[in-house]
């Protein structure tokens, strides 16, 4: 088969690689019907993630059917369509049993695509498959199903519940990347007064307010602390939601925020940030961090049937599989594309 695959820092290769195996009796093999990419990926091949060795194919999040499974698989099936968790959780170990399937310390968490080879190929062995699969209903998409992989439950958990959204905060996103239009789609759930959105290009910043941020900052034209000052009474946003990955947006996120509020650390670092304590200890601020769980999915999943929720206005570009290269190139350069999220699947798009 063909997989996308790391070869070093700045050096992704659509390549021939070997056929997934059963390792394990709670494998499962699918073969992948759609997939993206994501902006953690990106960081990997920028060299930000150093446990990701050369020749380690790429992807955490994908749709596929089921191929295989192994003989410890109780809940799938040969002919299933499924959504791949870009976590994955034994179910039985100490952080499991508390639904922190992230921490899991029996093989799981954020292994795809990091620890083990991942999704963005044309099949993927999916260990603990009971457990880091879902079932696709017949009424979502492959689409929308997609985009449950990773960004919507990382923007409502990492994002949203640690920062503990409340109906009328003043909450205000830094970043309009996917992870911070996913943030916007799971902050209204919570009713919030008004949702700021701040970037640096302006299309992202179309985006946002098409999919419900109430204003929106170009902090490259505009005096974003000044404007959130003016927009509280200058005493700061409630919720602030770092979803870049960068010293500069976390630092911002810090100051944008009110006395006793709540910064929701998003975003992958690659670098150290400062964290000035010597100024805001006596502003009894609360900043958490996170990986993401995904045990809000199955809420999600419900959210979409419903139609409270529908991601797929996210995906702006498609390709085939042989495109994945392509597909690369155009979501590194979003500010120039466009790109939001990207599909890639198995079939030249219509």
């Amino acid at each position: 088969m063909h997989a996308m695959t790391f070869r070093g820092p700045g050096q992704p290769s659509w390549e021939e690689v070997p056929d997934p195996q059963i390792e394990d009796s709670t494998d499962a093999i699918v073969r992948v019907d759609a997939v993206t990419i994501c902006g953690t990926d990106l960081h990997i091949l920028k060299g930000d993630v150093p446990e990701v060795t050369p020749g380690r194919i790429l992807g955490h999040e994908a749709v596929g059917t089921v191929t295989e499974v192994g003989q410890g698989v109780r809940t799938r099936k040969v002919g299933d369509r499924v959504l791949i968790s870009c976590i994955s959780a034994c179910g039985a170990c100490r952080f499991c049993k508390e639904g922190r399937y992230g921490q899991c310390l029996g093989g799981g968490g954020w292994i795809l695509g990091h620890l083990i080879d991942g999704t963005q190929a044309e099949s993927v062995r999916v260990p603990f498959a009971d457990m880091s699969t879902h079932p696709i209903p017949e009424d979502i998409t492959d689409e929308q199903m997609l985009m449950l992989a990773d960004i919507l439950p990382t923007s409502h958990e990492v994002g949203v519940l640690s920062g503990q959204v409340r109906p009328g905060d003043v909450v205000v996103i830094v970043g309009a990347g996917p992870i911070g239009l996913a943030a916007i789609m799971t902050a209204r759930l919570y009713s919030p007064g008004h949702i700021v959105v701040v970037d640096v290009v302006d299309s992202r910043l179309d985006a946002a307010a098409k999919l419900g941020a109430d204003s929106t900052l170009n902090s490259g034209r505009e005096d974003v602390r000044a404007c959130i000052a003016q927009l509280t009474d200058d005493l700061g946003a409630d919720v602030v939601m770092e979803a870049v990955g960068v010293p500069e947006t976390f630092e911002l996120s810090v100051d944008l925020v009110r006395p006793g509020g709540h910064v929701a650390n998003i975003g992958v670092h690659g670098a150290p940030a400062t964290l000035h304590l010597e100024r805001i200890w006596i502003r009894d601020l609360t900043i958490t961090t996170g990986l993401v769980d995904t045990n809000s999915t199955p809420t999600l999943i419900q959210l979409i049937r419903s139609g409270r929720l529908d991601p797929a206005p996210m995906i702006t570009h498609r390709f085939d599989m042989s495109e994945f290269p392509r597909a690369y190139d155009v979501f590194a350069r979003a500010g120039e594309t466009g790109a939001l999220k990207v599909l890639v699947s198995r079939t030249a798009p219509q």
